[in-house]
């Protein structure tokens, strides 16, 4: 995931981020790069690795307006943090200069599992 940093999303991440039409190529990939660096802020206080290398970033959106949209989810529907951890992402892209404002989806199809991390998450986690 940390790879290619102009895209944002766990599986597919070049389809993942839809350009606005009125922002230049390297006005999105600065944005996309700090949006990035936001949601690499937010941890899961149970697990010592970010959202994103987590995998737990389904797809971000831009529109022309620059408001973000964020489909998320949680490693398990029943996650101490549900209602809070929508809120941290809120929080940390909101702030990104650039940002118009952030709306937080929670979904869970497909369901996550550990093939959604990203090699850096796997060495913070010991799993190799």
């Amino acid at each position: 995931m940390t790879d290619s940093p102009s895209a944002i999303a766990v599986s597919d991440q070049a389809d993942a981020l839809k350009a606005p039409s009125e922002m230049s190529a390297d006005e999105l990939k600065a944005l996309t790069e700090a949006i990035v660096s936001a949601l690499k802020t937010v941890y899961d206080p149970e697990i010592p690795a970010d959202i994103y290398e987590l995998g737990l970033i389904y797809n971000v959106d831009i529109d022309d307006g620059r408001f973000v949209t964020i489909d998320m989810t949680l490693t398990a529907p029943a996650c101490p943090v549900a209602g809070e951890m929508p809120i941290w992402v809120e929080n940390a892209v909101g702030v990104v200069p650039g940002v118009a404002g952030v709306k937080v989806q929670m979904v869970f199809d497909p369901p996550w599992d550990q093939s959604r991390m990203s090699d850096e998450a796997r060495v913070a986690l010991d799993m190799w």
